[in-house]
């Protein structure tokens, strides 16, 4: 399921509201790179796919404006590797 996320630039979050609730994606940008922060969704909204869109989102934000991305909230790093055609985007430093 697909659910409408925007890019909140000036929270630095990727971010949909579903049901009234807010999830989102926080991210830290430096030059050349996006560092995912944290995932959030509310327990009530769990296992609806809300995370993985979000994720989904920030990373091809990241493709799209060519930046590499550093995955340091969990969930953002496991959604990269169960998907395989975001590897490349990500930091080797």
């Amino acid at each position: 399921m697909d659910f409408p996320v925007r890019n909140n630039q000036d929270q630095s979050r990727f971010e949909c509201d579903v049901d009234g609730r807010l999830s989102y994606v926080e991210y830290e940008m430096t030059p050349g790179r996006i560092t995912l922060m944290h995932t959030r969704v509310p327990a009530e909204l769990g296992g609806r796919g809300i995370a993985g869109t979000l994720v989904a989102a920030a990373l091809e934000h990241a493709r799209e404006q060519h930046l590499q991305v550093v995955p340091v909230c969990s969930y953002a790093a496991a959604y990269i590797e169960r998907h395989p055609e975001y590897r490349a985007l990500v930091s080797n430093e």
